[in-house]
């Protein structure tokens, strides 16, 4: 725990933190029915081609027919862990989570962590 923190913690209630009732600390949740037959071939085959077939005739409809304005990646390959230095691609994941919790908290931006295995930047 950092000294400059006026929160005061166990390093097990952390822990219990991030791994009580279900790990980590985000998910993924449809904004849309999902409880019939009907509902699923909507939301995939076949009914989804009626959007990708908009939107590749009109690019800026992925906008209207999909979460792209509001879903950002937050990503990194954990080369610069919060002070904690390179500790590896999966040791970044809870701060990738925590950063996509700050973004939905804060702007009700919906994120995704992506973490990538390399410290190759042309890979």
């Amino acid at each position: 725990m950092s000294e400059e923190s006026n929160v005061r913690f166990t390093e097990r209630e952390a822990l219990f933190y991030h791994n009580t009732i279900r790990p980590g600390k985000i998910e993924i949740i449809a904004s849309k029915p999902m409880a019939t037959q009907r509902d699923l071939s909507l939301a995939y085959s076949p009914g989804v081609a009626v959007p990708v077939r908009a939107i590749a005739e009109n690019p800026a409809d992925a906008y209207e027919y999909t979460a792209k304005g509001n879903l950002v990646a937050v990503i990194s390959n954990g080369t610069a862990i919060l002070g904690l230095g390179n500790l590896g691609a999966l040791a970044s994941k809870p701060v990738m989570e925590g950063k996509a919790v700050l973004f939905k908290r804060f702007a009700d931006v919906d994120s995704i962590d992506i973490e990538l295995d390399t410290e190759d930047a042309d890979a």
